[in-house]
């Protein structure tokens, strides 16, 4: 699994631009569409330049690339739902390989018949269930250049004595389970806290990003519960919500991350 700052609702300003490609933003809910880079050219050798861009591909793995063929012009699309950045820097090397052809960008109001279509999709790891329930798959709202992030849920509560000792052993796991994100909320009464903790990682570029093996991370947690007397869920009332914060335990990309309020 994959956490981290992604891009489904709105474009990554700021950080990318791009000559031929446009950003098509997903739109959830019941339209349940992927967020898509598209672009529509024209180049003089279009066998050539496929075979090229099939190189190009082999080194971005983890992305899905789409062609509609028609004669010499082409439909590009790299589209998932959510676009790390990795997808971003797959757009522009092809890009500098419609440079390198000399391509030419075609309105999409000019007709175009698909002849042929080339799909080649991500390698994808094999799909787990989350055997742990008192993980939850969480997004947030947008931060610095629009940017989301996949993160890892867990509330809990325990007596506040052993507050800042589990803190430092989740951290631990972290640092095992290479995930370099961790925040959380907190609400302490009388001699009791509630946490909400966040567990997650920064932006995922081609050479550096970090797979998590969500379930190996949730049998460690888990295993705390031996060691503490930490119940899953939180205490109380809605007076006790645990409001404050975030307070970084670790952190990466943190203007992508946390709310700079």
């Amino acid at each position: 699994m994959i956490l981290g700052v992604y891009w489904y609702f709105k474009f990554p300003s700021d950080l990318y631009d791009f000559q031929f490609f446009k950003f098509y933003p997903g739109y959830g809910g019941h339209a349940d569409n992927p967020a898509e880079l598209t672009a529509r050219i024209q180049v003089a050798d279009i066998d050539d330049f496929i075979h090229q861009l099939e190189k190009l591909k082999s080194g971005f793995n983890r992305t899905c690339l789409h062609l509609n063929i028609d004669g010499n012009q082409m439909i590009i699309t790299i589209g998932d739902y959510m676009l790390f950045d990795f997808h971003f820097q797959f757009a522009l090397e092809v890009e500098e390989l419609l440079i390198k052809k000399n391509a030419v960008l075609v309105d999409f109001s000019i007709p175009f018949t698909i002849q042929s279509t080339k799909n080649f999709p991500p390698e994808r790891e094999e799909f787990k269930n989350i055997e742990y329930r008192f993980i939850q798959m969480v997004g947030s709202d947008f931060r610095k250049s629009n940017a989301e992030n996949y993160a890892a849920r867990i509330d809990c509560n325990l007596p506040l004595q052993y507050k800042h000792s589990l803190i430092d052993d989740l951290a631990q796991i972290c640092r095992e389970e290479n995930l370099h994100v961790f925040y959380y909320n907190d609400f302490d009464f009388k001699d009791h806290c509630n946490l909400m903790l966040f567990f997650t990682n920064g932006r995922q570029r081609k050479d550096s990003f970090q797979k998590v093996d969500i379930n190996s991370f949730g049998s460690k947690v888990r295993q705390l519960t031996q060691k503490y007397p930490l119940h899953f869920g939180h205490f109380g009332s809605f007076k006790e919500y645990p409001l404050h914060g975030p307070h970084a335990v670790l952190i990466a990309d943190e203007e992508y991350i946390l709310n700079q309020k």
